[in-house]
């Protein structure tokens, strides 16, 4: 695992694990794009979408054959962010521990700033 750092996003092996395991079988130009999206009940809410394509303000996170986009925008949000996959009893999933969300909904699912 990489150390952490404050101004990007830092991603747990168990998160590149999992995102490397989705885009297993996709052709090599595709991508896992994350980003956040005005919705839900706090306001904005994460989410993560198959890719082919790289815009202009993209950011790139590379790890071996696994690529994440993030915009630019997203970026903002998600700045000093870590990412990882969980597994407990049957739940899994990707957690957010995000130092710029100020109030996080119930479900989880959304996160205002």
């Amino acid at each position: 695992m990489q150390a952490f750092n404050p101004n990007t996003i830092n991603f747990t092996d168990q998160a590149i694990l999992h995102f490397t395991n989705a885009l297993s079988g996709k052709p090599d130009e595709f991508a896992i794009r994350i980003g956040v999206r005005e919705a839900g009940c706090s306001g904005y809410e994460y989410f993560f979408e198959y890719t082919n394509k790289e815009n202009d303000n993209d950011i790139l996170f590379q790890h071996n054959s696994c690529k994440i986009l993030v915009d630019k925008e997203s970026h903002k949000f998600m700045q000093g962010s870590e990412i990882d996959f969980q597994e407990s009893g049957l739940n899994q999933g990707i957690v957010f521990k995000n130092p710029n969300a100020k109030v996080t909904c119930g479900c989880g699912e959304s996160f205002s700033v």
